[in-house]
């Protein structure tokens, strides 16, 4: 009943160009998946009411997803070009996501090859899978949002059927973000400790020892990748190295300055 209920507390114009949009990018060919709230509803059962509608995309299909709109008389944008478009219908919209707003978690081949079959506003459609989602909310850490409620009921109603390797694979050298995630969750639920692999924990709690005896190395700050406005400090004032640029990071300087510039805005 969740995703009736969700259903009916859009409206009937907004729904209709939901399925519309899917319709457009499925006629233009242009393979998508959902994500968002409806995504996060259908694995957890905890319905969300947002302003727009979430698809995941591989950016080299961007270019025929924003054609595909326009020819459509939708209007549609590379609202940030590093990670994020949008198409529009009134007040509502599309967001067209192809990376995180850090740079990382780029959807790839493997998105599409995991993504789970289900229906969507009476559609045929494939979810983004569970690890995807738990993989790029783990960032989001911002001081006028945070993702770890979400990531922490992710696994509450999912444990059993994540593929734990698949995630720790996806976090790759940036492990301690999902370490932090765990650790939380077998605070906010600690009869339910158990359910995250022991053999995992055992892992990253033995890798953190390891890497706890490193001394030195490069005076950089990672926190960047979890929020685009809290560490403006040490990148600034304190000359620590912008995690988000290469050679470890996605972004480039102009791209995050373009960002960084938003953050008015948004708030």
């Amino acid at each position: 009943m969740t995703r009736e209920r969700n259903a009916l507390a859009k409206g009937d114009e907004s729904l209709a160009f939901y399925r519309d949009a899917m319709r457009v990018l499925k006629e233009g060919g242009v393979p998508f998946l959902v994500g968002g709230a409806y995504a996060f509803s259908v694995y957890t059962g905890i319905e969300r009411h947002t302003k727009d509608f979430d698809l995941f995309l591989r950016e080299s299909d961007l270019d025929a997803a924003l054609a595909a709109f326009e020819a459509q008389n939708y209007k549609a944008e590379r609202t940030f070009p590093h990670w994020l478009a949008k198409a529009y219908c009134g007040d509502d919209c599309i967001d067209l996501i192809y990376r995180a707003g850090n740079g990382l978690c780029a959807v790839d081949d493997s998105w599409f090859e995991r993504g789970r079959d289900d229906e969507v506003l009476g559609l045929p459609m494939k979810l983004v899978a569970p690890e995807e989602i738990i993989w790029m909310k783990a960032y989001i850490m911002e001081r006028e949002r945070y993702d770890g409620a979400d990531i922490a009921h992710l696994i509450y109603s999912c444990a059993e059927k994540l593929d734990w390797q698949h995630l720790l694979r996806r976090f790759d050298a940036d492990w301690r973000v999902l370490l932090s995630h765990l650790v939380l969750f077998g605070f906010i639920y600690p009869a339910e400790k158990h359910r995250v692999p022991e053999s995992l924990m055992s892992e990253l709690l033995q890798w953190t020892l390891e890497d706890q005896r490193v001394n030195g190395g490069e005076r950089i700050c990672r926190g960047t990748l979890l929020s685009r406005a809290q560490y403006l400090t040490d990148v600034g004032e304190r000359q620590l190295r912008d995690a988000r640029l290469h050679p470890t990071g996605k972004m480039t300087r102009a791209e995050i300055e373009a960002w960084t510039a938003a953050i008015d805005s948004a708030e």
